[in-house]
């Protein structure tokens, strides 16, 4: 890690641990984002866009532009990355929706919600030309505005406008050699949402490889269903099923009764759906008769959760048992000692410790947002009160920092 971004690391770390301090910063970004005021948005405001590239866009987004997110990629990599995960920050909204201009047509819609979709398109393969091969595009299909949305919420199929987008967009990161996650929505949208990748995947995700991946949130009480439905429509129509899989990310926003009572319990979640995945036992304990393709991505900032994953990953491969393709990643700027620990393991088994080698080595990313300062700050605020209990709970990480700051200064 360089040492600008370890000593910034160890400021934003210590700052963040403090309740006090942590809860009016996240109240000020909240007021940034949601302002109209041209004072209070960086993009305009000089002095106010220096304070906060250097506080928290530098620590957490990939850059502004194609030649910024380059130079932080190839940084990642150097530290050992075998890749990122991209997202583009910016909403595609109508601007101002009681326009004339967007009185709807026969089919319901106007020509300016049409557009939107074509905006966000071009958006998404813009961001896909910023990565390489054997990364991930991040894609929030909810950015592809209100016909999607209205599509999803509905659960009717994919509207053919959105469709054919992501056609260009799946055949365009095939050719490239990447890959693709479908970000998570609302429980209201999600149901529609996962029908929309399952096709995908029934499509793209053939002869054991994996384009397309889907987010499962495991803080929802039906999240191990959710994982079953999952597998067993891959095992019968003969596709790999490919899982992202979170704690959650809505929890401020979603019906508190679909979620998990307890931390514990949510834990026990995500635990237990990486394990019916690695062992390929279902949920019962039993062995599948017929266990599809699987590939799991680890996405999470939890150490006890990435160790036990690694722990059964590596006794399957070293017993010559079948097991999952397995990734981990976290959020650029987050769990940078999880991440050092996950490349140290990969390292390991790429040198052939615990009888694995490169090939089975779980792969570590880093996940990041590009946009201007203006256009990441939802993302950035989203993301801090996502992460806000894993923020408060920052000794570990405080400390694994400050030595590695006093291992460097003393030798």
């Amino acid at each position: 890690m360089p040492l600008k971004t370890l000593i910034r690391s160890f400021l934003l770390t210590s700052l963040m641990g403090k309740r006090w301090l942590l809860r009016p910063s996240l109240a000020a970004l909240n007021f940034i984002c949601r302002s109209k005021s041209g004072f209070f948005n960086p993009d305009r405001n000089w002095a106010l866009n220096k304070i906060l590239r250097w506080v928290i866009y530098d620590q957490f987004a990939a850059g502004t532009n194609a030649a910024e997110v380059a130079r932080k990629s190839l940084e990642l990599k150097r530290m050992g990355f075998q890749g990122i995960i991209l997202g583009y920050a910016k909403e595609f909204v109508l601007e101002d929706p009681s326009d004339s201009s967007h009185a709807k047509h026969e089919q319901g819609y106007s020509a300016a919600q049409y557009h939107v979709i074509d905006k966000w398109k071009e958006g998404t393969l813009e961001t896909l030309r910023m990565i390489s091969a054997g990364d991930f595009l991040a894609i929030k299909l909810t950015g592809a505005g209100p016909i999607a949305l209205d599509a999803m919420r509905d659960k009717q199929p994919m509207p053919k406008p959105v469709a054919d987008a992501m056609k260009e967009i799946s055949e365009e990161t095939i050719r490239q050699g990447s890959r693709i996650w479908i970000d998570a929505e609302q429980q209201a949208l999600q149901h529609g949402l996962d029908e929309w990748v399952i096709d995908l995947m029934r499509q793209y995700n053939r002869n054991g490889e994996a384009l397309i991946y889907n987010t499962i949130q495991a803080y929802l009480k039906g999240s191990q269903a959710n994982a079953c439905r999952h597998l067993k429509l891959a095992a019968e129509e003969g596709w790999t099923a490919a899982i992202k899989l979170v704690r959650g990310a809505y929890i401020e926003n979603e019906v508190r009764s679909l979620i998990h009572n307890t931390k514990p319990e949510t834990d026990r979640s995500y635990n237990s759906i990486v394990n019916m995945l690695l062992t390929q036992r279902w949920s019962t304990g039993q062995e599948a008769d017929k266990f599809p393709s699987v590939a799991l991505f680890l996405a999470t900032h939890n150490t006890e959760s990435a160790q036990k994953a690694l722990a059964t990953h590596r006794g399957r491969v070293a017993a010559g048992l079948p097991t999952a393709k397995l990734e981990c990643g976290q959020i650029q700027g987050m769990a940078d000692e999880l991440s050092c620990l996950l490349l140290e393991n990969y390292e390991s088994c790429a040198r052939g410790g615990e009888g694995q080698g490169v090939a089975q080595a779980p792969g570590v990313f880093k996940c990041l947002s590009w946009g201007s300062v203006s256009e990441c700050m939802g993302y950035l605020y989203r993301r801090a009160v996502e992460n806000r209990g894993a923020v408060e709970r920052t000794e570990h990480m405080l400390k694994a920092l400050k030595q590695e700051l006093r291992r460097r200064v003393f030798g």
